[in-house]
This record gives C-alpha cells, sequence and structure tokens, in this order.
C-alpha cells in the first residue's frame, strides 16, 4: 500500500473546481510496487477529470500496520482502499 500527495489540472469546471484549478489530493493505493501504485495514481487521477498530474510525495504502508485491525478500522480511507483497491481524498487548499 502506499499514500500520495498529489496535485492536478481540472480539465473542465466540477462541482466547486474551475477548469484550469490546480487541486491537491492524498490518494491511497494498494499495490505492492512503487512504479506500478505511481502510474495508477496518475490514472485514476486522469478518470476522475484532471491532467498534469503531480506526485509531491509518498510513502510505503507497511504490512504490519495493514494486518492490524485497529489501524485500519481507525483509518477510513485506508480501509476503503484495502476493500476497493484505491482511495482518492481531494482538498480544498494546500
Amino acid at each position: 500500500m502506499y499514500v500520495f500527495s498529489a496535485t492536478g489540472v481540472a480539465k473542465k469546471d466540477m462541482d466547486g473546481i474551475q477548469m484550469g484549478q490546480e487541486v491537491p489530493f492524498i490518494v491511497y493505493i494498494s499495490f505492492k510496487d512503487l512504479f506500478g501504485a505511481e502510474k495508477l495514481c496518475q490514472l485514476y487521477l486522469i478518470r476522475a477529470g484532471f491532467k498534469d498530474i503531480k506526485i509531491e510525495k509518498h510513502k510505503h504502508v507497511s504490512q504490519k500496520l495493514l494486518d492490524d485491525s485497529r489501524v485500519v478500522n481507525a483509518d477510513k480511507p485506508l480501509k476503503d482502499a484495502l476493500q476497493s483497491g484505491y482511495h482518492i481524498q481531494m482538498f480544498d487548499a494546500h
């Protein structure tokens, strides 16, 4: 599992976002390989309507934490990513 801090530029107007606006995201990707997880992060953001995706930071989540039900149950985005393969969280500003 990897967690990415990324930004993307809106390709069109969306709910509260104007075309051309840069938007920050935290993206959880349930994938073992960093390269593949980065590409999936970019792909999911492109499919969500963004372009010029920049991955600013990434963090690997250890299997020990993923196996701890207390940690998983306390972190809804992490739990969602484990169940569906990914979770995208958008922020209003940096």
